[in-house]
């Protein structure tokens, strides 16, 4: 009967044998137990041989005489001092120049931190005919001059052509300021609404190719801050603008004058949606009936779009006002 039961597969339960499956069950827990038991003692056992090493090699370093930290970075290839170096801002730079003075005193070093702040300056284009310049001082120079611009603009600007940084012409003047992020946007704003000829320069190097109006608008105000009213500036900027955009998308065949009524409905339907003294929203209905009322076309789809881009992502000017 048992040869039967093992040909066709067929299971003892623990009512047919209380005792073999207890046993076998006592077995298991034994077999566990030794096998946790053994994995624990080859662990020690490694873990205490690689202490064993690492304070064999603490030994071995301090019977030299050779002290345990950072490495000495004069002792390194040139290639690998420089990495590490390069990693640092000038503030920290200056520090490790106190240690390691000709390594954190490179060109390279203090040529890189200077043109990750100000990509462009005039100075660098006549730095190819100096011999012994030094971009440490060149750094200090433009760090002094940004100090300045940020607490007066027209003094700042003064510094820098002063000392020749940037050459006095209002091209050069914009590729500055375009380049530079270090600037205060509000004391941008009050020198380029005295220097329109600058701000002429500055807005025809922006690229809004291949972009939604809304995002290439919201992009444009972010590096230019929109005043807090409706004068003459932000008019100005909006002419600039609307040309600009049109020359980077000849495409969507819109005339300047289309493109400046739309900015001006983003801006007064960003005021609406955002503005809490206002109750009333403007709804999606309105803002397109209002759209195609002011420039004449028919394209309810692509305003819609503008209402809901600024109804979720919120004020084309955010950074607005002083």
């Amino acid at each position: 009967m048992e040869d039967l039961n093992a040909k066709v597969g067929r299971k003892i339960t623990n009512e047919e044998n209380p005792v073999g499956n207890e046993a076998l069950g006592s077995a298991t827990n034994e077999n566990g137990k030794l096998f946790v038991v053994f994995v624990s003692s080859l662990t020690y056992l490694y873990m205490g041989q690689v202490l064993k090493k690492i304070k064999e090699h603490e030994n071995s370093i301090n019977e030299g005489n050779c002290p345990i930290g950072f490495p000495d970075l004069a002792v390194l290839p040139p290639e690998i001092s420089l990495c590490v170096l390069s990693h640092l801002n000038a503030t920290d730079l200056c520090l490790a120049a106190c240690v390691w003075g000709e390594l954190a005193q490179d060109q390279i070093l203090w040529q890189s931190l200077c043109q990750s702040q100000w990509g462009y300056a005039s100075i660098y284009s006549r730095l190819k005919e100096c011999c012994d310049f030094s971009y440490h001082h060149l750094y200090l120079q433009l760090d002094e001059g940004t100090v300045t611009f940020n607490a007066d603009a027209f003094m700042g600007m003064d510094y820098f052509i002063k000392h020749q940084l940037i050459d006095d012409n209002p091209k050069e003047i914009a590729h500055f300021i375009y380049c530079t992020r270090t600037l205060n946007i509000r004391q941008k704003r009050l020198y380029l609404n005295s220097r329109r000829d600058v701000l002429g320069h500055l807005i025809g190097m922006h690229n809004f190719s291949n972009q939604f109006l809304p995002h290439a608008l919201r992009r444009f105000f972010e590096s230019l801050q929109a005043p807090n009213e409706l004068d003459n500036y932000l008019h100005f900027l909006l002419e600039k603008f609307s040309a600009r955009f049109c020359q980077c998308n000849p495409k969507l065949q819109l005339s300047t004058d289309m493109v400046y009524i739309l900015c001006f409905s983003l801006i007064m339907l960003s005021v609406d949606l955002t503005s809490p003294h206002i109750k009333n929203k403007m709804s999606k209905r309105e803002f397109i009936r209002n759209v195609r009322y002011a420039i004449h076309r028919a394209d309810d789809e692509l305003y819609g779009h503008m209402y809901d881009d600024v109804y979720l992502r919120g004020h084309i000017a955010p950074n607005s006002g002083d």
